[in-house]
């Protein structure tokens, strides 16, 4: 199985870059392959349609519907941006969301969240299976979301407390198991 992931940010120095690294870690430690993509390798300009149709589809979105293309499925990392996510993110699944054939259509995904806030970027996640449920990507129904994550994150970008460390690492190896299976299918 291989795995496209990625931290919705753009900011360096970003909670959910570090989220989606220990993401990557265990996934990779139970075997999986997995092409971890900086999000800002994929900048593109508001989905327009007129753009579109003249000058097609930019190279950002172009490599995005590549890597997905290639990819078995997801984990997302996203912020929460004012009780939702990111809008360079949605833009992102609408460009590829046009693309043909669709690249998201039958892949499975897990999605993550680091915030500062005390629900931890839960509500965005909420509004991020909106758009990739309609597309055809069959998601974790569990969803990490690490609140408070400037202070639960050490120095070097690891959990600071055991028992997150646990239920992170359960909450990835269920999506790995669930994902094995839907590929297999």
């Amino acid at each position: 199985m291989k795995l496209l992931a990625f931290a919705a940010s753009l900011r360096r120095e970003s909670l959910n870059r570090q989220l989606i690294n220990l993401a990557v870690e265990l996934a990779r430690q139970d075997g999986v392959e997995v092409d971890l993509a900086d999000f800002r390798d994929f900048y593109m300009p508001l989905y327009d349609a007129d753009l579109q149709s003249s000058e097609g589809f930019p190279e950002g979105a172009r490599d995005l519907g590549r890597r997905i293309d290639a990819a078995d499925g997801l984990i997302i990392s996203s912020p929460e941006y004012n009780y939702s996510m990111p809008g360079t993110l949605k833009n992102a699944i609408d460009w590829v969301s046009r693309m043909k054939p669709m690249p998201l259509r039958g892949k499975h995904g897990f999605l993550l969240a680091a915030s500062p806030s005390l629900v931890g970027g839960i509500r965005g996640l909420w509004a991020l299976r909106v758009p990739l449920e309609g597309l055809g990507v069959t998601l974790q129904p569990d969803m990490f979301a690490l609140a408070q994550a400037q202070q639960a994150l050490d120095d070097s970008g690891r959990l600071k407390d055991p028992q997150m460390q646990e239920r992170l690492s359960k909450m990835v190896k269920g999506y790995l198991e669930m994902g094995r299976k839907l590929s297999a299918a």
